[in-house]
């Protein structure tokens, strides 16, 4: 759930129409849900959690405007192999961007992809704001697994096997749909949290879920590492 944010790659064509403003897409990963997932980032939140791990996507200004033909070529190449179970929308928040969210949830769903999202509202909040958000309530519908509610830094979720992997503080629900294995049937919700590095000819990036005691390098002000 944690990362260290880059921009993606400039994607949008003169045709392209602007579809969401994104942060960041780490194509395969295993450290944003489980098994093999696709993880896109959405800029913008309107939570301000104290100790949010991705400060840099609150604000509604940042990342970048790509079009849903460019995230839509990124899902299928990533699925290609076949061995991707599923996508994962963090952020920012996705159900602030639910009308897109919505969009890449059911192409993920059509590809035979699981999707699961981290929010900071409750099930119960976004229930109670469908009649005036209709993008929530269709997000919704193509979710397997919703992790809800804010972050709260005075609750931090013991490290697996005692608590849950993926999850920040204990009063985040895990809600499985449509016959998902939920937390207590799935093991790899108990085995430890990972991070990720990746090093290309540009910078160092990092994704994944960092142990209490390196939240500190999230803080630090060189937030890539230039390689010659």
């Amino acid at each position: 759930m944690s990362s260290i944010p880059s921009v993606v790659s400039p994607a949008m064509s003169t045709n392209s129409p602007a579809w969401a403003r994104v942060a960041r897409i780490v194509p395969r990963t295993r450290a944003e849900g489980p098994g093999l997932r696709f993880a896109l980032w959405f800029q913008g939140c309107p939570f301000r959690c104290p100790g949010c791990c991705n400060p840099e996507m609150l604000t509604f200004r940042g990342g970048q405007l790509l079009s849903f033909e460019y995230v839509s070529d990124q899902l299928h190449q990533a699925a290609a192999p076949g061995d991707l179970e599923g996508i994962t929308l963090l952020g920012g928040e996705p159900f602030a961007h639910a009308g897109p969210a919505a969009d890449l949830a059911k192409l993920a769903r059509d590809l035979g992809l699981t999707v699961m999202v981290f929010t900071g509202f409750t099930l119960e909040d976004l229930r109670d704001s469908f009649p005036s958000h209709p993008d929530r309530a269709r997000l919704l519908a193509y979710v397997d697994l919703l992790v809800d509610g804010p972050y709260n830094r005075t609750c931090p979720e013991p490290p697996p096997p005692l608590g849950r992997r993926w999850i920040g503080s204990t009063n985040q629900r895990v809600h499985a749909f449509r016959g998902h294995p939920d937390v207590a049937a799935d093991p790899r919700w108990r085995e430890p949290n990972t991070l990720e590095l990746r090093l290309d000819s540009h910078a160092l990036t990092i994704n994944g879920f960092p142990a209490p005691s390196a939240v500190g390098l999230w803080k630090r002000p060189t937030r890539s590492v230039k390689h010659e």
